[in-house]
């Protein structure tokens, strides 16, 4: 193929005595002219081959059929109105309704694809008061982090005056009574870099309705501590804002305590030290509830007294088990507890003093998520998903403990068909390394499938199973699907994360190519028709394992990727992922992230796997340079014919909030690609 010239540029920067050159640095400026008319260039080839490849249309009305189905949000119930989102298929986004009853008929009470032309505006964030009265909502522009939040009077439908910008990594927590929100920002950043300017020195703010922002009194800064972010949370009764302070990327929290029976309280140090996670989930007046992985490395339930916050006086609730605690929600006097066991998910129900009650029944194995809601809620609602069965809705009658099926999707797609099935691979060093399987019933494993393997590793993240329209359209032309957890993932808890950071991120990298092993030693394909995919942080490690072993794939898809090792920490947020990577302003760092950085390990003279790098011009999460810059050193150094192209969305960002058509154009266009390659 013909790719378009990049020109290279003459840098070279010195890491501790480590001379590397950056030839395409001029790239980085996604903002520039000249990299327009590079991006302009790289999509009219890239769409040139999409276009020619067969399985393209094909694949796009599969995708439609699947996509187009009802869905619906988890209700939940403020006051006497009760609010849910809905998609009757393909809206490009969800709307959200209210009704004076689960059953009685619903009205629009926000649809954000009347907010623009092209379905790029999105809802990103709901709070409501609790009188229901009042919502608190927050908009998405064409994929970028940024919020706006803006306040609707939920009877008539109308939005009051009410403007909040320049939020970002931030919900908001509204004063029981309605009178204002708590909320964290940065200052406006300066014109032309909104995109690309680095985020520090995060303020919480109190917002009165009625006012302006700028006369927002502030509640809490830490200038001596630039990368301090903030999060509030308000007590059910009322009592006390609960702020968590984070610092960059690792789980590891302290927390701030107001009291909000007194306007002139001073902010209190309840938990310091940044040692352990913490996650508030509830309170009983001066008892507060949190999440830890304190002293447990698979998490476990604390109470501590506001009175003596010592860690002296704390009581354990729930112990730590072999399972990994992922969130506790409190009802009454009843705690539930939601874990994983092999990345699978299970419901436990305590006693206040942490005994266990039962094992709520689950419809299958797979994931749950929900249980929202007041702690005097008399109903909760939760969602039940793997990778064969959308998303189901099923309310909990928290009174008799009955469990009723509310909402069940009907999907174009014969579940009976499939089969999902978990495996374990043997990594470089042992570690055995869960894979989840989903195939036809009728797959032979006899090497000849085409199969695409998913993975992250990174972060804490657990990957669990969820039904996705375009997994299930890979699946239903006969491919086979495989993820894979990692170690840096959250499946196994605090260590397994921490063996995928910083000095041993390799071991991801092993795990995953352990795994891409087993899936050929077991039948399931070989390196010629094996796929490989993976988004952020699972971008950089489709770019690491293709440039580490070439020869183990037969196309990778690595999606908005951290692919400059070197560099990242230099644009937005990137520089909170120092505590998960290191960063080149660390002298004992600089060996390691040379080793894996996926832009500085690329060797002229190598024949790559077919590779379509993907990325969109409005990500403020992983600046798209990182894309720009690897595919162009990419295409610099393919030996073979293998195919090496960048597809640049436009109007979109990280993932969030994407609009279902640039969705399943998108799926098209990989799977198509996929298909054409894996031979």
């Amino acid at each position: 193929m013909k790719y378009p010239a990049t020109k290279t540029v003459d840098v070279v920067d010195d890491y501790f005595g480590n001379q590397v050159s950056d030839p395409y640095r001029w790239l980085e400026d996604t903002e520039s002219d000249e990299t327009a008319a590079w991006i302009a260039a790289q999509n009219k080839v890239t769409q040139s081959y999409l276009e020619s490849l067969p399985q393209r249309e094909e694949m796009r009305a599969r995708l439609e059929k699947l996509w187009n189905y009802e869905r619906f949000g988890l209700p939940r119930r403020r006051g006497e109105t009760y609010f849910y989102s809905h998609n009757d298929g393909l809206q490009d986004q969800s709307v959200l309704y209210k009704a004076a009853s689960l059953d009685a008929e619903r009205e629009v009470l926000i649809d954000p694809n009347t907010l623009s032309e092209d379905g790029t505006v999105a809802l990103s964030g709901t709070v409501t008061t609790e009188d229901g009265k009042l919502m608190a909502y927050a908009l998405a522009d064409g994929g970028s982090d940024w919020r706006t939040w803006k306040v609707r009077d939920v009877a008539t439908g109308k939005d009051l005056d009410d403007v909040i910008k320049w939020v970002k990594f931030s919900s908001i927590a509204w004063k029981p009574d309605g009178s204002g929100f708590f909320y964290s920002r940065y200052a406006a950043p300066v014109e032309g870099e909104e995109l690309l300017a680095t985020n520090e020195n995060q303020k919480m703010y109190f917002h009165v309705i009625g006012t302006d922002q700028s006369a927002d009194p502030l509640v809490l800064e830490k200038p001596d501590h630039p990368k301090w972010g903030f999060g509030g949370s308000v007590t059910d009764d009322g009592r006390y804002l609960v702020i968590q302070n984070w610092k960059g990327s690792e789980p590891k929290a302290q927390i701030f305590l107001k009291d909000l029976r007194r306007d002139d309280s001073p902010i209190q140090e309840l938990i310091m030290g940044f040692d352990a996670e913490y996650e508030w989930i509830g309170s009983i007046d001066d008892t507060l509830y949190f999440v830890t992985d304190n002293e447990a490395p698979k998490r476990r339930l604390v109470a501590v007294d506001v009175n003596q916050p010592g860690r002296e006086h704390w009581k354990e609730v729930v112990s730590e088990s072999n399972d990994v605690i992922e969130s506790v929600s409190l009802f009454d006097e009843t705690f539930y507890v939601i874990a994983l066991k092999d990345a699978r998910g299970k419901v436990t129900r305590h006693n206040l003093d942490g005994s266990l009650i039962d094992e709520l029944p689950l419809p299958g194995v797979g994931s749950v998520g929900g249980f929202g809601g007041r702690q005097d809620a008399t109903e909760t609602f939760f969602s039940f998903t793997n990778y064969v069965t959308p998303a189901s809705i099923y309310r909990l009658d928290l009174t008799s403990g009955d469990v009723s099926l509310w909402r069940q999707p009907d999907v174009a797609f014969n579940v009976d068909e499939f089969v999902t099935e978990q495996i374990f691979a043997s990594s470089k060093d042992g570690t055995k390394v869960p894979i989840i399987v989903t195939r036809r019933k009728s797959t032979k494993l006899d090497g000849t499938n085409q199969t695409l393997l998913y993975a992250y590793g990174g972060f804490n993240i657990s990957l669990t199973p969820s039904f996705s329209p375009a997994i299930a359209a890979w699946i239903d032309a006969g491919g086979v699907y495989a993820v894979a957890n990692l170690r840096g993932g959250g499946e196994y808890g605090r260590q397994w994360h921490e063996d995928g950071m910083r000095l041993k991120k390799q071991n991801v990298f092993d795990d995953f190519i352990a795994s891409a092993e087993h899936l050929i030693s077991q039948g399931y394909t070989k390196p010629n028709l094996l796929g490989v995919r993976g988004g952020s942080n699972g971008g950089l490690l489709i770019g690491a394992v293709m440039t580490q072993r070439p020869d183990l794939f037969g196309a990778c898809l690595p999606a908005v990727g951290v692919m400059d090792m070197l560099r990242y920490h230099k644009f937005t947020i990137g520089w909170a992922w120092a505590t998960e990577f290191g960063s080149s302003d660390e002298e004992d760092q600089i060996k390691n992230l040379l080793s894996y950085s996926p832009l500085h390990n690329l060797k002229v003279g190598t024949c790559y796997p077919a590779t379509m790098v993907s990325t969109a011009d409005r990500d403020d999460r992983v600046v798209p340079g990182h894309s720009f810059k690897f595919a162009a050193a990419l295409q610099a150094a393919q030996s073979c014919e293998s195919p090496t192209l960048i597809r640049i969305e436009t109007r979109a960002g990280h993932g969030a909030g994407t609009p279902v058509s640039k969705k399943i154009d998108e799926y098209a266009d990989l799977w198509a690609f996929l298909m054409a390659n894996l031979k």
